[in-house]
C-alpha cells in the first residue's frame, strides 16, 4: 500500500480502480485527495514496455555468454513483441548499475585473506572513431568462498584506483583481514598500508602483504587467476566495450553480480554468496529476485 503521494508527499492516499498494461497486467491505482492526482506505484520496471520475465532473460543470456545481437534473434524466435539490440544494451547497463547498489552494501563472512589482481582492456574510445585506449579491471577475489569482494573498471591502475578497491574490502568485510595476496606491482604496498594503518602497540602493520611475483618464479595466485579465466573467456567477443569508461564499468558490475549470485561456482558446488553472505534467494529466477530486493 502507498503511504504516500508521489507528486506531492501527503499522506491523503486512497486506492481508486486499476490500470492495466500489456506488460505488466493489472496494477493498483492510487489517488491523491491533496494534490487530485492519480498514479501507479513505481517499481523496477516503472514504464518498461517489456516484461521483467523478458528483461531478466536477455540479462542470463548477456551474461552466459550471448551477444545483444544473437539475444535480439533470440527473442525475434520465441516473443512476438521484439526488441532491438540497443533496448537489450540499455536493460544491461540499467540494471546492472540498480543491482550492484544493493549489492555493494552487503556485508561479508569472508575468510582472512583476500586476492587483488588487476585484467587489461583495449577499450575502443567510441564506436563512432577509430581510437583504443588502455585501460584495467582491478577485482579482488576471497580464496575460501570464491566471492568477488570489489571490482571496478579503470583507466589506470595507480595508487588511487588500487585504493578505491582496497578501500572497498575494508568496508565491506565483517571480520579482519589479515593477509592480503598481490603480484608485484608497486603500487599496492603503500596503498595497503595506508588504507588497514599500522598498530603502533603490535609494532606492525596491521594487515601482512603477501607478495607472489610469477615473473621470479614465486607461483601463481591460482583463484583469482582462474577467475580471471572466466572473466576473459566473457569478454573476449565484446568487442572491446565499445562505448564509454561508465558503460564498461555498469557491464563489469553486471558480471560480478552474475558470478557471486547467479552462477554456481563448480570448487564450492553453490553460488559464492551463499557461503559469504546471509543472504537468502529463493527463486530461481534470481536476477528478478535481486532487482526486486534493490527497490525496497
Amino acid at each position: 500500500m502507498i503511504k504516500e503521494c508521489l507528486y506531492c508527499k501527503s499522506k491523503e492516499v486512497v486506492k481508486r480502480g486499476y490500470f492495466e498494461a500489456k506488460a505488466h497486467g493489472k496494477r493498483q491505482r492510487y489517488f491523491c485527495k491533496s494534490c487530485g492526482k492519480r498514479f501507479i506505484e513505481k517499481d523496477a520496471f516503472y514504464r518498461m514496455r517489456n516484461t521483467p520475465q523478458k528483461i531478466t532473460l536477455c540479462l542470463d543470456l548477456f551474461y552466459k555468454g550471448v551477444s545483444t545481437r544473437k539475444i535480439q534473434e533470440h527473442l525475434q524466435a520465441f516473443y512476438p513483441h521484439n526488441s532491438s539490440n540497443v533496448s537489450i544494451y540499455s536493460w544491461i547497463i540499467k540494471y546492472s548499475e540498480m543491482i550492484s547498489k544493493f549489492t555493494d552494501k552487503i556485508k561479508l563472512g569472508i575468510s582472512s585473506e583476500v586476492q587483488i589482481d588487476e585484467v587489461e582492456y583495449h577499450r575502443r574510445k567510441s564506436h563512432k572513431h577509430k581510437g583504443i585506449e588502455e585501460n584495467w579491471f582491478i577485482d579482488s577475489i576471497c580464496p575460501r568462498t570464491k566471492f568477488m569482494v570489489a571490482s571496478s573498471y579503470f583507466k589506470a591502475r595507480g595508487q588511487e584506483e588500487i585504493k578505491q578497491i582496497v578501500k572497498a574490502i575494508k568496508s565491506r568485510v565483517e571480520n579482519d583481514i589479515f593477509t592480503i595476496t598481490t603480484d608485484g606491482l608497486q603500487a599496492y604496498p603503500k596503498v595497503i598500508k595506508s588504507v588497514f594503518g599500522y598498530s603502533k602497540s603490535e609494532k606492525k602493520f596491521n594487515t601482512f602483504h603477501n607478495v607472489v611475483n610469477a615473473s621470479k618464479g614465486e607461483g601463481f595466485n591460482h583463484p583469482i587467476e582462474r577467475l580471471h579465466n572466466t572473466i576473459r573467456a566473457r569478454t573476449k567477443i565484446m568487442r572491446g566495450f565499445h562505448g564509454s569508461l561508465e558503460s564498461a564499468n555498469a557491464i563489469m558490475k553486471g558480471f560480478e553480480i552474475y558470478y557471486n549470485f547467479i552462477n554456481k561456482h563448480q570448487a564450492i558446488n553453490r553460488s559464492p554468496y551463499e557461503l559469504a553472505t546471509d543472504l537468502k534467494l529463493t527463486r530461481e529466477n534470481k536476477w528478478l529476485e535481486l532487482i526486486k530486493l534493490s527497490k525496497t
